[in-house]
């Protein structure tokens, strides 16, 4: 582990290789799994706030589920999550473009500038997932079968998680943040040489 200011970082975002690969996963990781995305605490109001901006993008199903329960709910587990179209079903902020790939309807309105939030940062941020403990966040790669074509496509062209993922990680600890990461990396990989 890495320790960095307030956070602990899994030396697995230096080592594991990924950049998203649209056109061979299709957007899965938001049509797939047991839950929306997470939602930080302080990103239930400004789901709120954009709503109105973001519903012109979405298909009628996403649209339907909100209007029913929400832009956000509590998961199983307690925690929130961006509303689901049905369980086991897309994020309900989900639209499909011509060549069938899953996007983001709240990305897409930042976009073509609707409006100035990117999107949650669990979505920005992954394939890394940050647990917010009292003294420290965790900070790890989450490993999902769904993005094996990330992660070869990653292997090509020789990408550590932490480079792909840049800026959404200034976006939640700032520039100093990064650029201390970035020298810790450079340390790590000429160690490993």
């Amino acid at each position: 582990m890495i320790a960095i200011n307030h956070t602990l970082i899994s030396e697995d975002i230096f080592d594991k290789k990924f950049v998203c690969d649209l056109n061979a996963c299709k957007g899965e990781c938001c049509v797939s799994g047991d839950s929306g995305a997470p939602l930080d605490k302080r990103e239930l109001k400004i789901l709120d706030k954009v709503y109105p901006s973001v519903k012109p993008y979405m298909n009628e199903k996403g649209i339907a589920a909100v209007e029913k329960n929400g832009t956000y709910l509590l998961d199983s587990d307690g925690d929130y999550t961006t509303t689901l179209v049905s369980e086991g079903a897309e994020c309900a902020f989900v639209f499909f473009d011509e060549k069938n790939i899953a996007k983001c309807a709240i990305e897409q309105a930042y976009l073509d500038g609707k409006i100035d939030w990117k999107k949650p940062i669990s979505c920005h941020l992954y394939p890394i997932r940050i647990k917010e403990y009292k003294e420290y966040d965790a900070v790890n790669y989450h490993s999902w079968h769904i993005c094996k074509p990330a992660c070869e496509c990653g292997q090509q062209l020789n990408v550590p998680v932490y480079k792909f993922l840049k800026e959404p990680l200034i976006r939640k600890y700032g520039e100093a943040w990064y650029e201390e990461l970035d020298a810790v990396y450079q340390a790590y990989s000429s160690k490993k040489k």
